[in-house]
C-alpha cells in the first residue's frame, strides 16, 4: 500500500470508528500530509491554505476556487491521486460543498462549529511518518541545516536584527524552504524574550537565530547561538546546563514512553542542573511533522512515543536555548539538523555521549 492510499485508510477506519459520514481537512499542514508534501498555501501567515480535502468511505474530494485550481491541475497534476474537484466561484458566496453535504455527519481537523472536532485524531496520524516522508525529512533537514549554518557564519557585530533574520530568510529561500518562523534576538534580548521577533536592535556581541523551515510540507526546527568574543562563565554554565536537559529529552524520547513520562525526565534534569522552575518558562516542545509541533508535550500527555515520528526538544534557561529535530527509529534517535563545522558539546547519558550544539564563538 503506498503513502496516500496507507493514509486514506486510516482516515476511513477513523470514520467507521466515530460514526461519520466524511472528514473535511481545512488545514494546510493535513493538505500537504495527505496529498504526499502538495502545497495549498498563498499566505503563509495563514494555517489554512486555499484548498480543503473531503473524504468519505466512497470517495475522495479537493474543495478549492476558480483561481487555484488550474495550478492543482496543471501542475500538481492532482487527479493522477485521485482526487475528484469541487469548485467555487471566488466570487460566490455559495459552497457547492455545503449543499452536498447537507445533512451529513461530517468530523474536520480544526475545530468548527457543526463539525466533530478530531484535531487531535489528526494531529496524531500526521506525527507517524511514512519511509517517504522520512525521506523527504531528511532532505528538509539538510537543507535547513545548510540555511542556518550559512546565515549563521555571516552574522556580524553591527548587523541588526532585521538583517540577520534577512539573512536567514534569504539562505532558506535560496534552497527552496519556506522560513515560516524567524525569531531573532541579541544580547540583553536572549535574557528577555523566549519568542524573540526581531527588530531595528543591532548586534553587539551575542545574537541566537531561531528557524523553522517547510518544504513538502514538513517543518523542521533549529535554534543556534554566537557570540563574539570570551564566553562569560555565566552563559557557559547555562549553555552546558541547557545541553544536559536536550540530552536526557533526546535519551528519554524511546518509543513506547509516554511523553508524559519524557517530560517528567526533562523537569528532572532541569533539577539536576541546579535550575528546576526554569521549564516553567517556555514550553518543551513535542512531536513535529507537519505543524512546527502537532502537539506540545506536558506532563500529563499520554501519548506514547512511535517509530517514525520526528520531535523537536527545545530547552531553555535564561540566555541559552538548545534545539535540533531528530528521528525516533527503533534502534534509537538519528538528529536530522546538525551543522557541520558547528562546536558542539559532549553530554554523557547512560553511558552514552550525545553531542548537543554548543555556541560559536567567534
Amino acid at each position: 500500500m503506498d503513502e496516500i492510499a496507507l493514509k486514506l485508510s486510516n482516515l476511513r477506519t477513523l470514520l467507521a470508528q466515530r460514526g461519520l459520514d466524511g472528514i473535511l481537512l481545512r488545514k494546510a499542514s493535513s493538505f500537504s500530509w495527505l496529498t504526499g508534501g502538495l502545497s495549498s498555501v498563498i499566505n503563509t501567515a495563514s494555517s489554512f491554505g486555499e484548498a480543503s480535502l473531503l473524504v468519505t468511505q466512497e470517495h475522495t474530494y479537493l474543495v478549492t476556487n476558480t483561481i487555484e485550481a488550474p495550478r492543482f491541475l496543471e501542475e500538481d497534476r492532482v487527479e493522477n491521486q485521485g482526487w475528484k474537484i469541487i469548485l467555487q466561484d471566488w466570487f460566490s458566496s455559495e459552497s457547492p460543498l455545503n449543499t452536498m453535504t447537507r445533512g451529513w455527519r461530517l468530523g474536520s481537523d480544526f475545530p468548527t462549529p457543526g463539525f466533530t472536532d478530531l484535531s487531535l485524531e489528526i494531529a496524531r496520524l500526521r506525527s507517524i511518518l511514512s519511509p517517504e516522508e522520512q525521506n523527504r525529512l531528511r532532505e528538509v533537514s539538510s537543507l535547513c541545516a545548510q540555511a542556518m549554518g550559512e546565515a549563521a557564519f555571516a552574522v556580524r557585530p553591527g548587523m541588526s536584527e532585521y538583517e540577520i533574520s534577512a539573512v536567514l530568510a534569504h539562505a532558506c529561500l535560496n534552497r527552496g524552504v519556506e522560513p515560516i518562523v524567524r525569531l531573532i534576538a541579541t544580547d540583553e534580548r536572549i535574557f528577555r524574550y523566549r519568542h524573540p521577533p526581531a527588530t531595528s536592535k543591532t548586534l553587539q556581541r551575542y545574537a541566537m537565530l531561531v528557524l523553522c523551515g517547510r518544504k513538502y510540507g514538513l517543518v523542521v526546527s533549529l535554534t543556534r547561538l554566537i557570540h563574539f568574543g570570551k564566553l562569560p562563565d555565566e552563559i557557559q554554565r547555562k549553555a552546558r546546563a541547557t545541553a544536559y536537559v536536550d540530552a536526557i529529552a533526546l535519551s528519554a524520547t524511546r518509543i513506547g514512553r509516554t511523553l508524559g513520562d519524557v517530560f517528567k525526565d526533562i523537569t528532572l534534569a532541569y533539577e539536576t542542573t541546579g535550575y528546576p522552575d526554569e521549564w516553567k518558562l517556555h514550553h518543551q516542545g513535542g512531536p513535529a511533522g507537519y505543524e512546527p509541533r502537532e502537539w506540545i508535550a506536558t506532563l500529563e500527555s499520554q501519548e506514547r512515543v512511535v517509530s517514525g515520528q520526528a520531535y523537536a526538544w527545545n530547552p531553555s534557561i535564561t540566555g541559552t536555548k538548545s534545539e535540533d529535530t531528530i528521528l525516533v527509529k527503533e534502534e534509537g534517535f538519528e538528529i536530522l539538523t546538525e551543522i557541520s563545522a558547528w562546536p558542539t558539546l559532549e553530554i554523557e547519558v547512560s553511558g552514552t555521549l550525545i553531542r548537543r550544539p554548543a555556541i560559536l564563538e567567534i
